[in-house]
């Protein structure tokens, strides 16, 4: 087996996708793989690729073009999967798709459709909770903070959204645990950045400043709050714990 690795990058990940279906070894002689992985295996042989801007783009040109906007923006969508197989599924979509059209999107009898639907569910339903479950603190500059550690790389879909409920605000969403960053100057587009190190740990400090509109949602949270009412099943199943770690009305005051 030919075994193509790439770092968790979405150009890295075109480019492998470009290098693998252009090796000729045959799909079914090909797997691709995220890093880091597991155990190396002495039967197979390994390629690492690097991302190229000029291949990415033919990958991209190519679903865009040959099949449709939409394809491609299901290609996007399940890249966001923390998932170890992802890559190898969007590789395989794009085989079923250049044979069968649009309509690969369905064909759940494929176990590599299937599992891209199960893939894409599951990335619906993160977003959603952080859609609905992210909370901003207000530092001294007067520009909002939200902390979250998604298992998917996420921001890139969050930011639409906040951007169209926050549009006159200066605003930031920090993924703690893939170090990047949104950021909205008001009445702006937001943009992507990449954070090194120093950079994560003055955003992190922020969260540690209590502001006036924190202190005002855990009073109406606590107040509001009927103890015979409790459900911790159905709160569990409803807002998980690992998604709560930055919710301001489960964090505890220092």
């Amino acid at each position: 087996m030919h075994i193509f690795t790439c770092t968790r990058n979405y150009e890295a990940m075109l480019t492998c996708i470009y290098v693998a279906w252009a090796s000729g070894f045959g799909h079914k002689n090909i797997k691709l793989e995220l890093e880091p992985f597991g155990q190396y295996s002495i039967f197979d042989e390994y390629t690492h690729v690097d991302a190229d801007t000029a291949l990415a783009q033919k990958v991209m040109d190519a679903v865009n073009m040959k099949l449709s906007p939409y394809f491609y923006s299901e290609i996007a969508y399940i890249s966001m999967g923390y998932e170890e197989d992802v890559l190898d599924i969007m590789y395989r979509m794009m085989l079923y798709g250049f044979t069968y059209g649009n309509k690969a999107l369905n064909m759940v009898q494929f176990d590599e459709i299937a599992r891209y639907k199960a893939i894409r569910k599951r990335i619906g339903n993160e977003i959603c909770r952080f859609k609905e479950f992210s909370r901003f603190h207000r530092i001294e500059s007067g520009a909002y903070v939200a902390h979250i550690e998604p298992k998917s790389n996420l921001l890139l879909a969050l930011g639409p959204i906040f951007q169209d409920r926050m549009p006159s605000e200066n605003w930031m969403i920090v993924d703690d645990v893939h170090k990047e960053a949104i950021i909205h100057p008001i009445n702006q587009n937001f943009y992507l950045r990449i954070l090194n190190d120093e950079e994560l740990e003055n955003v992190l400090a922020s969260e540690r400043e209590n502001d006036e509109y924190t202190d005002m949602w855990k009073v109406f949270f606590e107040t509001i709050a009927i103890k015979e009412r409790e459900n911790p099943t159905c709160q569990n199943s409803h807002f998980p714990k690992w998604t709560r770690k930055h919710v301001v009305e489960f964090m505890k005051d220092s």
